[in-house]
């Protein structure tokens, strides 16, 4: 039984061991955060539990490719309950209201009563998320790979989706802003620049719609944490071990063959080594020599790192009367750094047992863009700790004018910056997806360097924008090459 060294135990982590171990790989997974998860993390602060990765996942639903793979990998079983919130978003503007539903009749309907000038556009977009939510991540196996079952895409599938791609160029070449300009409403402009931010390509915002349309992207049970957990628990039950607290240093290579990696200078040896840290650091920085493919040179190139802020607040008030996810125009912007949020949104966890003290809330928010620069600044210069308090007393003040209820009431908070990110997660600048802007292709990255032997890459980096589908089929499709070069049966020991 050949032995398998996974750097990092985050989702692509934790699949890549789950694959290698249901191929008959003996599989140790290396970690050096305490806890699974990666990016895909929750932490409590005084009884309140703060969600800090997933918000939805794609794949949720038993109708789609992705499901399946949450399941073999343990992600998500028969028991696991998933919430369906209905409507997704509630956007407040000048006492006016809209609601993303999921319905797509229900939001033309609910739309066109906001907005009727906006009729065209208002029946164009619905249209498109008819179509779009068609479409699904497909599921696949590599060329000249041995499986015990073989994935593929049915052609009925495949024709099904055939309505929406000559409508993927009107979309990709421009701005989630450009796209909402082309409506006359103020709140409607508002509302679709918030629902995923102004600066991406309107790709993103039509298949976020047609996601939830299609039923899926949904939230499993206790989120991310939860999730993690139950992969880990699969791994260890099918007899593959996570050591925590060790992170590995180097990635060893003797005459262009990996051969194990360095914890604490000592040599861990291995047969092959998956990476699954960022790999935009990973190349750099885990091997003796940074890797200069081509492939490595465009990735250095092109990526554009998406991260935020995250603030979180336990509050002592039952705010399960407002919607669980919620937006709105401040007074005036919450500035971090250089950056003001036009925008202000939350994540009202109200209705999860669990998540917050008897008759209290877990409450969490977003500020967007690439603050790094500043807050790495004030870790330089002693004012990291007082520059989160400022922004943690602002957003505070914030909430309390829109929601006098919370006055008074916060009983913690809590901020994690782009730096909180880097340091457990080793990613680019704290950074846990890749921006696609308007008029970018998608960027696909190989599984397998050239010029170093044994060794895979599998991450949400390897495909942008990444998240956690991607995550999940690089950590597969890793092992299918793991299983091609060793001329073993993928999943042959399930």
């Amino acid at each position: 039984m050949k032995k398998i060294v996974v750097v990092g135990a985050g989702i692509a982590g934790l699949t890549a061991g789950i694959y290698a171990r249901q191929s008959g790989f003996d599989v140790t997974i290396y970690e050096s955060h305490t806890i699974p998860g990666g990016a895909s993390t929750s932490w409590r602060r005084k009884g309140y539990l703060f969600e800090g990765g997933m918000h939805w996942l794609t794949g949720s639903s038993k109708e789609v490719p992705l499901n399946k793979l949450w399941h073999e990998v343990g992600a998500l079983d028969d028991s696991v309950p998933v919430y369906n919130v209905d409507p997704f978003l509630a956007f407040d503007l000048d006492g006016k209201t809209a609601y993303l539903y999921r319905d797509v009749e229900k939001l033309h309907k609910h739309f066109l009563e906001l907005s009727p000038e906006d009729k065209k556009e208002i029946d164009s977009l619905c249209k498109d998320i008819k179509k779009f939510s068609k479409v699904a991540m497909p599921v696949m196996d590599i060329k000249c790979v041995k499986v015990k079952n073989k994935a593929s895409m049915p052609i009925s599938s495949i024709i099904k989706m055939l309505p929406a791609f000559p409508r993927m160029s009107y979309y990709g070449k421009q701005s989630v802003k450009e796209y909402a300009e082309r409506f006359k409403s103020p709140i409607l402009r508002h509302f679709i620049q918030n629902i995923i931010g102004p600066e991406y390509a309107a790709t993103g915002l039509i298949f976020t719609l047609a996601t939830l349309a299609s039923g899926d992207g949904g939230y499993p049970l206790g989120g991310s944490l939860a999730m993690a957990n139950r992969m880990a628990k699969n791994l260890e039950k099918l007899g593959g071990f996570i050591q925590y607290g060790k992170p590995v240093s180097k990635v060893s290579v003797k005459n262009g063959v990996a051969n194990g990696v360095i914890i604490n200078g000592e040599l861990i040896p291995a047969d092959a080594v998956i990476v699954t840290q960022d790999t935009l650091v990973a190349i750099d920085k885990l091997f003796e020599a940074p890797i200069h493919e081509p492939w490595a040179e465009k990735m250095r190139e092109n990526t554009k790192p998406m991260l935020d802020t995250f603030i979180c607040l336990g509050v002592e008030a039952d705010l399960s009367d407002l919607p669980e996810r919620i937006a709105f125009v401040p007074d005036e912007p919450l500035v971090c750094g250089s950056i003001q949020q036009p925008y202000v949104g939350l994540c009202n966890y109200a209705g999860y047992k669990g998540y917050s003290p008897e008759g209290c809330t877990a409450v969490t928010s977003i500020v967007g863009g690439d603050s790094y620069d500043f807050w790495k600044s004030c870790k330089e210069n002693g004012t990291y700790q007082t520059e989160k308090e400022k922004l943690a007393e602002a957003f505070i003040e914030i909430l309390a004018k829109k929601y006098p209820q919370t006055a008074g009431k916060i009983a913690v908070w809590d901020v994690a910056t782009p730096l909180t990110y880097e340091r457990y997660l080793n990613s680019y600048k704290g950074s846990w997806m890749t921006l696609m802007g308007k008029g970018e292709k998608q960027a696909n990255y190989p599984s397998v360097p050239e010029s170093i032997q044994n060794v895979y890459f599998a991450g949400q980096r390897l495909t942008s924008p990444g998240g956690l589908p991607v995550a999940l089929e690089t950590g597969r499709k890793a092992v299918q090459y793991l299983c091609k070069d060793t001329d073993t049966v993928f999943q042959g020991n399930l």
